[in-house]
């Protein structure tokens, strides 16, 4: 085979980043239109891009060019490349949201141009999950192209090769040294990218002005049409193409290619931990709208709605597939457009919020009314398995109680009493008027289970009672055993079933150094400790807490029936933290709350979890999949939790979070990264000064930030089959409401859907097809062994067993007749 040379001609723009998304419209309209005189001009010459947004903006703002467009891609002359809604970050979004953002873009463009990639297309993501492989290949791709990491941190064997995932799947990729050039220069880009590749018989080149646009142009076109001709002379073909051209000559070459079974990690790690409120925020619409896709689903499936929110559903998951993009989510954006991200973030979270509510309200139709001495308490659980925990649910009483007595609650499933406490409600008002209430139950499956509140007035409100030493607060029920040192404010011990599994001094924060590159560009690690956060002095406690007598800075401010809550604040420079311990008396997992007031500038935040473990794994949850992660010091990233195995003995910690992602094992202790205080895009580049030295400058995440996190501990098996489920769960709450029925006769609303006690296998969607005949689940299995689920849909009176294979996700269309994968 002669040597052939894939010119791949692309403009890559980001929809926003150092500029907002109008300007990245207009960015996208003028290199479109440029584009297409240039396809229209120039026999041969084929412009490639990606990204429906992009797209979709030219649609709407320039309709005439949107239709040349379309044109030029049935011709030939302009190719659909990638295929994606937008290029986002590749190692935070979960499994499901992966699949929605290539979903998205198919749609479009198969509704808009009739075409389907084949060779998915991420280049400028900084690093890329092992699971997007599975999902790859489920999708109908056989090849993906991406330029980061390069082989300073990810090394590889070839640039061209084959990326293997978790299940064995797999598809070929290659790495090109960039996707763009200089104006003028694409002819010097195109013979740099030959010399590198000069012992290949097929190489790719890409060229095109990127990050703000620009694309092609006359003289570089004309400059490689000389070019073309000199490598004719010299027996090679240069050619404009496509990168599924491209893949094509690479299978028919032959070449033997290298095997890759990792992730594509790392570059950028401060990326994982930057603009943490976006992340928190991202993750809490990724949550709410699979949750609410499931709740509107059973709802349909009840026949409680005629139609399916298909519509207000798609506009919410735009504004979470725009989140995903990859200088958004990473948290590398400037300061407005952090404030954009939000905005559209918080939008999608007002639009599910709206359906979740339809939906709630439609599922109570089958409740009674309330009984005169009780106020009913309506909570929904999202998922189609049993959920045993602590619920809280604020209320208002019927009137307000201006006596100096307490109405004191007692929450009821029918008969049965169940543990219940108060606890100080959200508002401040000094009357038992408002009433937060928390109780220990046990949910029905993908229903609604209703719950009374009784009162019974006593004279005063009960006062929290611990056991204590005078160096410790000290919790102790048949299982859990915990100690938090009055001295330190820290967990000394945890021990659930007698076994310790932290170390002394368990939830330290310790501040890191750091620098203004919010990209983390330059290091692979935040090591370098500046100190910690120490507990605060009783007076210097009160005085933060505005408190107008002092109090101990560890204190218990909750206790009753249900749990136990420890309080403790500490303080580093201009920083302070607000740290509460949720010990359960009905369980062995514990919460821990941080209220973080932070200060700092140039450094991380990290949440020591010293695990009592002489040698350890450190395994995170990824894309559809579970991932060993170093223990070197270095950054790493995952999603919803983090688990401790111990080497020698059979014992594990879990520690699940909401919107934390980046996190780090040194010295044998986890290191949670809360924040980082970089500054908004502060890019370094090599001689040049990059902060101003003449005026104040921005910083990232500074202010209140809160973190929570849940740990548990068990064996091996207990963790690795429970975890997942555990974590859904703790990110997808139930929805509880105080709400008083209407009695409306409606006949019993039947479950969705039910899943058996198998705990291993996970729930990743749940909804109505597009198409509006059939629905749609998605199942994934993280375990290393087939399982066996079986699946029931009590509203369609089907059921039917389905073998999970190991580590992989399977997805069935379900009507009436059956349920059938494909």
């Amino acid at each position: 085979m002669k040597k052939v040379v894939h010119l791949i001609s692309n403009a890559h723009i980001d929809p926003m980043w150092q500029w907002d998304w109008e300007e990245g419209a207009g960015c996208a309209l003028s290199t479109f239109r440029v584009a297409a005189e240039l396809s229209e001009k120039f026999d041969g010459y084929i412009f490639n891009h990606n990204e429906a947004l992009l797209y979709k903006w030219v649609e709407e703002y320039e309709p005439e060019l949107f239709e040349r467009i379309q044109r030029l891609v049935k011709e030939g002359r302009w190719h659909i490349m990638g295929g994606w809604y937008v290029q986002p970050d590749c190692n935070m979004p979960s499994g499901e949201a992966f699949i929605r953002q290539i979903e998205a873009g198919r749609k479009y463009f198969e509704e808009k141009f009739g075409v389907k990639p084949t060779t998915a297309v991420n280049l400028d993501s900084f690093g890329h999950t092992r699971g997007l492989v599975q999902i790859l290949t489920k999708f109908g791709y056989d090849s993906y192209l991406h330029t980061r990491p390069a082989q300073e941190t990810c090394p590889l064997e070839s640039d061209t090769y084959i990326w293997v995932g978790y299940d064995g799947s797999s598809v070929i990729c290659h790495r090109p040294s960039f996707y763009g050039s200089a104006l003028g220069n694409a002819v010097g880009s195109i013979v740099n990218e030959m010399e590198k590749y000069k012992d290949d018989e097929v190489v790719l080149a890409m060229w095109g002005v990127g990050n703000h646009g620009g694309g092609p142009s006359r003289i570089d076109i004309e400059r490689i049409a000389e070019f073309i001709k000199e490598q004719k002379e010299k027996g090679v073909t240069v050619l404009h193409s496509t990168p599924e051209k491209y893949f094509e000559d690479v299978r028919k070459s032959g070449k033997q290619l290298y095997v890759h079974e990792k992730d594509l990690n790392y570059h950028s790690v401060g990326c994982y931990t930057s603009q943490v409120l976006v992340k928190q925020k991202y993750r809490e619409l990724e949550n709410m709208y699979f949750m609410t896709e499931r709740m509107c689903a059973h709802a349909h499936a009840n026949g409680l709605i005629e139609e399916y929110p298909h519509e207000e559903l798609e506009k919410a998951l735009e504004e979470l597939l725009l989140a995903q993009f990859h200088d958004y989510l990473p948290g590398t954006c400037t300061k407005p457009v952090e404030e954009t991200c939000l905005q559209k973030i918080y939008h999608g979270l007002e639009i599910v919020s709206k359906l979740k509510a339809r939906a709630f309200f439609n599922l109570c139709k089958d409740q009674e009314a309330a009984k005169e001495d009780a106020i009913p308490i309506l909570v929904y659980n999202p998922h189609p398995f049993t959920v045993e925990g602590d619920f809280e649910c604020e209320f208002m009483m019927w009137d307000q109680n201006w006596t100096h007595t307490f109405d004191l609650p007692t929450v009821y499933e029918g008969d049965k009493k169940l543990p219940t406490q108060q606890e100080k409600e959200y508002s401040t008002i000094p009357i038992d008027w408002r009433k937060k209430v928390v109780f220990h139950a046990e949910l029905k499956p993908m229903q609604v289970t209703r719950f009374d509140c009784r009162f019974k007035r006593v004279s005063e409100k009960p006062v929290p009672t611990i056991l204590t030493s005078t160096t410790h607060y000290i919790f102790s029920t048949d299982r859990l055993h915990v100690t938090i040192n009055r001295k330190t404010g820290l967990v000394d011990s945890y021990r659930v079933d007698g076994v310790d599994y932290l170390k002394k001094g368990a939830f330290s924060l310790e501040v890191m150094d750091d620098n203004y590159d919010p990209w983390g560009m330059t290091v692979s690690s935040f090591t370098d400790s500046l100190g910690n956060f120490l507990l605060l002095s009783d007076s210097e406690a009160a005085r933060f807490s505005m408190l107008k007598e002092e109090i101990p800075a560890v204190r218990i401010i909750e206790d009753g029936d249900v749990r136990t809550v420890v309080e403790a604040v500490f303080g580093y420079n201009d920083s302070k933290a607000v740290v509460k311990y949720y010990l359960p008396k009905h369980s062995t997992s514990i919460d821990i709350k941080v209220d973080v007031f932070w200060n700092e500038k140039q450094k991380m935040l990290k949440l020591n979890v010293p695990g009592n473990f002489e040698e350890f794994d450190c395994i995170g949850q990824v894309a559809f999949g579970l991932e060993k992660l170093p223990c070197t010091g270095r950054e790493n990233v995952s999603q919803k939790f983090l688990m401790l195995e111990d080497a020698k003995e059979d014992k594990a910690l879990a520690v699940i979070n909401k919107g934390i992602y980046g996190s780090s094992v040194q010295d044998g202790v986890l290191k949670i990264s809360l924040v980082r205080s970089a500054s908004y895009t502060a890019h370094p580049l090599p001689g040049r000064e990059t902060m101003p030295q003449e005026r104040h400058s921005d910083y990232i995440d500074q202010g209140e930030r809160t973190f929570i996190l849940r740990i548990d501990a068990g064996s091996k098996e207990y963790i690795a089959n429970n975890v997942g489920r555990k974590a859904q769960v703790f990110n997808e709450e139930p929805m509880a409401l105080s709400y008083f029925p209407p009695a409306s006769g409606t006949a019993a609303i039947k479950p969705a859907l039910l899943i058996d006690s198998n705990p291993v296998v996970e729930v990743s969607c749940f909804r109505l097809a597009d198409d509006g005949k059939k629905y749609i689940l998605r199942l994934f299995n993280p375990s290393g062994v087939d399982q066996i689920v079986k699946i029931k849909l009590p509203a369609m009176d089907v059921e039917s067993c389905v073998i999970v294979k190991a580590r992989e996700f399977a997805t069935y269309r379900i009507d009436k007749s059956g349920i059938s994968e494909f």
